[in-house]
């Protein structure tokens, strides 16, 4: 019986063994698997973050807005309608794939039939001589199941940390067909915003997140969108409970604004990393 016992062990050895080492050089060959605590997932409610995806890695997310109002009627109203969890919403299915290193692309769909393709390429990641992180953003956005009224975005996600409380990040982004009149009709069909957004680790797993995207030039209807989160993290998934001045997941979504400063919308995001 001992024997036996001494062969059990011996056999649970050989095969855990090698585990360390092969996942210790895993890392070491390549740093983008290492956990990043101030930066632990690849958007912040809807604005992309710096994070980089590791090669041939992949990650998954949801987004879900209801579609209550929180503000709509009285506390009692609120309470009758489960502060919204009882209305419709606006859901959003994506997933993003490292296609090589510090290059990423993904696609995103909502249950309204827009479909947006965008990628990321990490021009550069902050370090003791370089100040900050960089990346080169793109995305399409098409209506219709990508069938209809396309709106292509370009700009540049701009990172740096606060010490070792969190993140904050400048997004310039140029939005093209963000006018839903016809073409004729339109003095101005794009839009060009500045995205600001933070992190704040307050817990090892616990986050503060917020996000403005104000537009400073060109088609500018309605109120700047705005969200803030609190967000709990659990090894490779996210968990973050949102509020929003509107439904929009989309890069064109943001740039058409908010819905109004006063109704602000219950959402949450969850988030999975494959790796």
């Amino acid at each position: 019986m001992h024997s036996l016992k001494r062969l059990v062990v011996a056999l649970l050895l050989a095969l855990l063994a090698p585990v360390v080492p092969a996942a210790a050089q895993q890392t070491q060959d390549d740093p983008d698997l290492d956990l990043n605590p101030l930066q632990p997932d690849f958007t912040l409610v809807n604005l992309p973050t710096t994070l980089r995806l590791p090669r041939f890695k992949s990650a998954f997310r949801v987004t879900h807005r209801f579609g209550r109002p929180l503000g709509a009627g009285d506390f009692g109203d609120l309470l009758e309608d489960a502060f919204g969890l009882d209305s419709g919403a606006m859901i959003g299915l994506e997933y993003r794939f490292g296609v090589m290193r510090g290059l990423q692309a993904g696609i995103h769909r909502t249950n309204g039939k827009t479909i947006e393709f965008f990628s990321q390429y990490n021009v550069m990641q902050e370090s003791d001589t370089r100040p900050i992180g960089l990346g080169v953003l793109a995305s399409i956005d098409g209506t219709n199941n990508f069938r209809d009224s396309y709106s292509p975005a370009l700009g540049v996600a701009i990172s740096r940390t606060l010490g070792r409380a969190g993140m904050v990040y400048v997004e310039p982004i140029w939005v093209d067909n963000t006018n839903p009149l016809p073409t004729a009709l339109a003095n101005d069909n794009d839009t060009v915003v500045v995205g600001v957004g933070t992190r704040i680790r307050i817990r090892p797993t616990v986050y503060l997140v917020g996000e403005v995207v104000p537009r400073v030039a060109g088609f500018d209807p309605g109120v700047t969108h705005g969200s803030f989160a609190i967000e709990k993290r659990a090894g490779g998934h996210s968990f973050q409970i949102n509020f929003s001045n509107g439904l929009a997941s989309t890069m064109s979504g943001l740039a058409r604004g908010g819905t109004n400063s006063d109704d602000w919308y219950l959402g949450f995001n969850i988030s999975r990393k494959f790796f």
